[in-house]
Formats: structure tokens, sequence, C-alpha cells
């Protein structure tokens, strides 16, 4: 087996797929996979891919599916993946070639008997040009859970890095739902739960700014309703112990949680059932009035 799964989501992205095979090339860690896993592509992704599995001096796999949103072939990666350490990097963008290399230096540095706590290594992004994405770690190496590294840190902007695969095949996105999208905030606000992660100040992928988003115009908010509905309800039932530190963002979590469930045709009583935890539940309330003038104006723009 390899140390490291390398998963892509690909959509129609086979103008811009060259970053993250060329990244894999020159990678100075050479074990590990690349799965690509296709979400309904129709250019040449197919094509694309079979050329670099013939020139490939690495495992390259390849899984065609219909095309049902990034949370779709986000759970087939963790069903498909071999490796110990699993990283997802987007069909857009790129990584630096000792990335992989100081991931795994990073990991083994993690003494093996507390390792079980940890649910694996992040680090920084930059973009095309070189320059710095979010913010640095204010130590290095900084060992927290992602709830800390938001609220008490207060750590923001892009980050990037390796999961343990058992660890995060724990946390599949829900299939049941409707619409392309749900926030990864909703598997990491889980992990923070049980695992911390080490933080380092090292670059280790480059996150390229210059491909337009696949979503264009104002987004409808009722075809993701569904994905930020839980993701909302995930914030309030884990996080609510945080609300005298980041008191806006738990409130606007509250408030957006009634906004979704109404686009998503949850009533207020089933909002009130569906939350399980009395902090989560009082702070449902407080944004409850809000969350309903939000879906209002929602449905009168549309």
């Amino acid at each position: 087996m390899p140390l490291f799964t390398v998963f892509t989501p690909a959509y129609n992205r086979a103008h811009t797929l060259h970053r993250v095979w060329e990244s894999l090339k020159a990678q100075t860690e050479r074990d590990f996979e690349w799965l690509v896993v296709d979400d309904g592509s129709t250019d040449n992704t197919a094509e694309l891919v079979a050329q670099y599995q013939r020139e490939a001096d690495f495992p390259v796999r390849y899984l065609q599916e219909p095309h049902r949103g990034a949370w779709a072939v986000h759970n087939v990666s963790l069903r498909e993946s071999k490796g110990e350490l699993w990283t997802k990097l987007d069909s857009d963008d790129g990584c630096v070639p000792t990335a992989l290399e100081r991931m795994k230096h990073h990991w083994l540095a993690i003494p093996a008997e507390q390792r079980d706590r940890y649910s694996g290594v992040t680090g920084l992004c930059e973009d095309q040009d070189g320059a710095l994405v979010g913010s640095r770690f204010p130590i290095d190496p900084l060992d927290c859970s992602a709830a800390e590294l938001e609220y008490l840190h207060k750590v923001r902007g892009e980050k990037w890095g390796c999961l343990r695969l058992d660890v995060v095949r724990r946390f599949p996105y829900p299939e049941d739902l409707s619409g392309h999208h749900i926030p990864e905030s909703y598997v990491w606000c889980q992990i923070s739960q049980e695992h911390i992660t080490r933080h380092v100040n090292e670059v280790l992928r480059i996150y390229w700014t210059d491909t337009p988003s696949l979503m264009r115009g104002k987004p409808n908010p009722k075809v993701n309703a569904q994905g930020h509905r839980l993701w909302c309800r995930v914030v309030l039932d884990l996080e609510h112990a945080w609300f005298f530190t980041a008191p806006l963002r738990l409130l606007r979590a509250a408030v957006n949680y009634t906004r979704f469930s109404f686009h998503a045709g949850t009533d207020v009583w089933q909002q009130f059932r569906d939350l399980q935890t009395t902090g989560g539940r009082c702070l449902w309330l407080a944004g409850l009035l809000p969350g309903i003038a939000l879906w209002l104006r929602d449905e009168w723009r549309r």
C-alpha cells in the first residue's frame, strides 16, 4: 500500500489538470498513488488521464462517475483510496515538489505512541505568483484542533495538508441530500472533536487564482440548501461552546441554519428537533427571526 493517496476530483477541468500532473511528476517523495475521480466530465478528461497513465512512473487510477457533485466523488475517493495518508489536490491547483516529502517528515516527527491523537499535517498555500494565501500559524509547529485554529488562534485563509485515511473515512458526506455541495467544514467540525492536527509554516500547495469558478452568477440558495443546513447544524451542535470567543460567527451559523432549513422545506419544529444540544438550540432560537427574514428576502429576490 502507498503511504499517500493524492485524490483529485475532476469536472470539466482538462485544461487545468496538467498542473496536478506536473506537480506529482516532480515530487521528491515517490510513495504515493494518484486517484482521479471524474464527476461526469463532458470534455476530454478521460483521454488526458489515459495519456498520463501511459507516461506515469507511479500508480494513476481513474474512476468515472455520473455527475452528482463534489460530496459524492469525495465519498468515492474514501472508499477507493489505498494510502495510509489521504490528501485532496484540486484539479486546477498544484503543489511544491517537496510537498509529500515534507508532510511525511512532519508526520513521522510525531512520536508513534502519540499519533492516534492526530488527524494529519497541514501547511500553507501560496498563489501562482508566490504570494502567501491566508495567514501563518502563530507558532511552528502548532498542534491543535480545527476549532481551536479557527476560534482561538484566528488563523484565516487557504491551508492544505494530509489526513489519516482511517480518520477521514469515519466522516463521509451523507448521500441522500439534494444539491451538489456541502461545505468541507462539515467534516472538519467532526474531526475536531476527537483529533488534533500538526500545523507547520511551510508552503505546500500552489493555489491558482486565475481559473474562474464553475458557479457563475448569483447562486440560488435553494440548490444546496440541504448541504448548508447540515453544515450549520453541525457547527451549532459541536462548536456552541466557543460562543463567547466568536459570537458573531456562531450567530451567523444560527441564522443560516434557519434560512437554509426553510429553503430545504424543514419546519420550525423539525429544526428544533434536529439539533442535539442545549447550546445549539439556544443559538438557533437567537437566530430564528433573522433567519426567517433572510429566507423571506431570498424568496422575494427569486
